[in-house]
């Protein structure tokens, strides 16, 4: 009996409950509503929050979206409604607001600034529980990542008047963790000392005590194994893996960082299979074809792959071909990976809109200025990428994202660009020296002048031969032309009397322009206007003298370059070639400048980067004058190392006057991996060659057929306090007036 009666009661619950379900909810029309609970925030706002209008029906439905809508706002702590007689009560309970927001333990202002930015709660905000925790582990996770990996977080909350709470983020850094050692192990077929190059983390070393990257950061080891891999893909290893990737603690705050490798054998490109729509004509895609024939047996690289992608995309900026897409397969035929490429009619898409974020001290103008595609555009993804690498190179931001979204119809793209904002001020102080003399150096610079993407720099350098000052403003895009407007400001005073026998105060200003003219083609137009007042050496020669006096001078200025170098740092590969004139357009002494410079990169493997430059530069006087001492060309000490900077060529008496013509060759061959275990150092064996002839006034100091060269080890460090380089060299062919040197050091630069 006492089973069927509880068998009878379930029944009967069920019965209820699904009677309350196949009924229709209950409505009623709404007349008023009454607020109560509420200290800070105002009934109004409450009811604003709601969403809920006067004279509307409401049902149980609708009740349950006003609690959302309320709880959403993050205010309450708790809220209960009821809905009787057509009155709508809500009764909260308000969450504190945080008055005070403090980390106690930590003192450095950077740390300080990311906490603040990166964590959710804020000053004057609602405290929530739950996103304090998520909190700590933000803050635990930002310490780890500057090194601080043993830190603890506990937070305290002190309940004031009025409903208010001060927030207390309690951090115990304890002790940095050190990067003690990095080893790879496995099947690695690459020496450690060139794989600790291509990953982020660096091993503690004294003289790496300005970088961060020497102390512990879980999150950069995964980049460190991407890295890696993506290394190991681009030298020929296909099938490589990274198996595993670890911190090991070897002694209290000193970590092992361990990366377990997986080379497998070398791959090399085998055949390739280029396979076009039916009404495409091959004579577009020959370039193409030119690339793959020339990859055909060389050793495989996914850069190589991505490299006829990019060239796909190219040529999909024609009108013809305005959008393709390209799909790509790759098969493994024993040590080849034979490469097929099949190009498709791809949906057309535009750009319905672009929206920017992140940008709270930068003009939006700024950001959409330096866009190459614009809404209604068609898409095109090598153009908006193109466009993001702008922004980039404005150097403004921190960071710069995108993302793709969908928009109203399917054949319509919106682009979501997020920028991170970043402290654009420097001041920069600087010195070198070195067998040549000394130099100190002061800057001001402001890359982002009240948020309108207008650079600033002051700069003033003094050396023993004098003072040079400089203050020039840089519009990047100038009135949405994609064109820069360059102005600067300059003055010196340059006493060069010991060695070339002349004196020079100069003063004067400039406006340019640059941009690009076609691809990787950039064009810098600018004139110039000085006044100089050149004095000479009391025992110079009378021609020498004659040049005494003030001129004045307004130039028409251009360069045009061609750039494809692989990196504009320390390239591997690529050239680069430049052409540029000084025009006068009034001068009390009328001259042209020419100069060509053309620079040539290559390595024919990892250990070894070769490289070929060439400068060729004349000055020609159009009036029949002695070109002014002042303008004369000279050998800078890079171009010819193993002799005295400037002091080869001409000579009047016992000062080196510079020559009308100049040329220098320079062969380097650099050995990056010589010594493995000495990081930032790079030794380049070299063979200089290089002349300086040509004075107006006299034939008999022309000495234009000895030319001069040079051989040797440089030795290039970067260090904490700046490029430091060593030169050993030995003259093989020179002048007897000539100045040689046989080892020369620099520190920073100088001028």
């Amino acid at each position: 009996m006492y089973k069927i009666t509880n068998i009878m009661k379930i029944i009967f619950k069920l019965l209820i409950i699904f009677i309350l379900i196949a009924l229709p909810a209950h409505s009623a029309i709404l007349k008023k509503i009454e607020v109560n609970g509420n200290q800070r925030v105002s009934s109004e706002t409450i009811k604003i929050f709601s969403e809920v209008k006067i004279n509307t029906d409401l049902d149980s439905n609708s009740l349950n979206e006003i609690l959302k809508k309320l709880y959403s706002t993050n205010f309450f702590k708790d809220v209960s409604i009821k809905f009787e007689n057509n009155i709508l009560y809500i009764k909260v309970v308000e969450n504190p607001i945080i008055q005070v927001l403090k980390f106690e333990g930590v003192k450095n202002k950077r740390i300080l600034e990311v906490l603040i930015d990166q964590i959710e709660m804020k000053e004057k905000s609602p405290f929530i529980e739950i996103k304090v925790k998520n909190d700590e582990r933000k803050i635990s996770n930002i310490l780890r990542t500057n090194g601080y990996y043993f830190s603890k977080v506990n937070t305290s909350l002190t309940k004031n008047e009025n409903n208010t709470v001060d927030l207390i983020y309690n951090i115990e850094l304890g002790e940095k963790a050190f990067i003690k050692k990095i080893s790879f192990i496995g099947d690695k077929k690459i020496k450690d000392s060139k794989l600790r190059k291509i990953i982020i983390s660096e091993e503690a070393k004294f003289w790496k005590f300005v970088s961060s990257r020497k102390f512990l950061d879980i999150g950069r080891i995964d980049l460190d194994t991407k890295l890696l891999l993506n290394y190991y893909k681009n030298k020929g290893y296909f099938n490589a893996s990274i198996e595993s990737s670890s911190a090991k603690i070897i002694d209290d705050n000193q970590f092992e960082l361990i990366f377990n490798i997986n080379a497998g054998k070398k791959y090399y490109f085998g055949n390739f299979d280029l396979d076009l729509p039916a009404d495409y004509t091959k004579e577009s895609f020959e370039k193409i074809v030119e690339v793959q024939k020339k990859l055909e047996g060389e050793t495989y690289s996914l850069n190589k792959v991505k490299k006829i992608l990019d060239e796909i995309d190219q040529i999909a900026l024609t009108k013809e071909y305005e959008f393709i897409n390209a799909k790509y397969n790759e098969v493994v035929a024993g040590n080849k990976i034979n490469l097929s490429i099949k190009l498709e009619d791809s949906e057309k898409f535009y750009i319905e809109r672009i929206n920017i974020f992140g940008n709270y001290a930068t003009s939006e103008n700024v950001i959409r200025n330096s866009l190459i595609v614009d809404e209604g555009d068609a898409y095109n993804k090598i153009l908006v990428n193109k466009s993001i690498n702008q922004i980039k190179s404005r150097r403004i931001f921190k960071t710069v994202e995108k993302n793709i979204d969908e928009g109203s119809t399917n054949n319509y793209k919106i682009i979501n660009i997020t920028v991170e904002e970043q402290p654009t001020g420097e001041i920069s102080a600087g010195a070198g020296t070195g067998t040549s003399g000394s130099t100190i150096s002061f800057g001001i610079r402001e890359n982002n002048y009240l948020g309108s993407g207008v650079k600033l720099d002051t700069n003033v350098a003094l050396s023993d031969t004098g003072v040079k000052g400089i203050i020039s403003i840089e519009n990047p895009n100038y009135k949405n032309s994609n064109k820069s407007l360059n102005r600067s400001i300059e003055a010196s005073d340059i006493d060069r009397m010991d060695k070339f026998g002349y004196k020079t105060t100069k003063t004067g200003f400039s406006v340019g322009t640059s941009f690009e003219q076609y691809d990787d083609i950039y064009f810098s137009p600018s004139i110039s206007t000085y006044l100089e007042t050149l004095k000479t050496s009391s025992i110079a020669s009378d021609a020498k003298k004659k040049q005494k006096g003030n001129y004045f001078e307004s130039n028409f200025n251009y360069g045009l370059t061609l750039n494809r170098l692989n990196q504009n740092f320390q390239p591997s590969s690529g050239y680069k070639t430049t052409f540029a004139q000084v025009l006068p357009i009034y001068a009390d002494d009328m001259s042209v400048v020419n100069s060509f410079q053309v620079s040539r990169y290559f390595s024919p493997n990892e250990n070894a980067i070769f490289s070929l430059k060439f400068l060729a530069q004349t000055v020609t006087s159009l009036g029949g004058d002695d070109v002014r001492i002042s303008k004369r060309l000279y050998i800078p000490s890079k171009r010819l190392k193993g002799f005295e900077s400037g002091r080869v060529g001409p000579k009047d008496g016992a000062d080196f006057i510079g020559g009308n013509y100049a040329t220098a060759l320079n062969f380097a061959t650099t050995l990056p991996g010589l010594l493995p275990d000495l990081e930032n150092i790079d030794f380049s064996l070299f063979i200089d060659t290089a002349n300086v002839w040509g004075v107006d006034y006299s034939d008999t100091l022309n000495d234009g057929s000895k030319i001069r060269s040079s051989t040797g080890l440089a030795i290039d460090w970067l260090t904490p306090i700046g490029p430091l380089t060593f030169s050993f060299a030995q003259a093989l062919t020179k002048a007897d007036t000539d100045k040689t040197e046989t080892f020369r050091f620099d520190i920073g630069t100088t001028f």
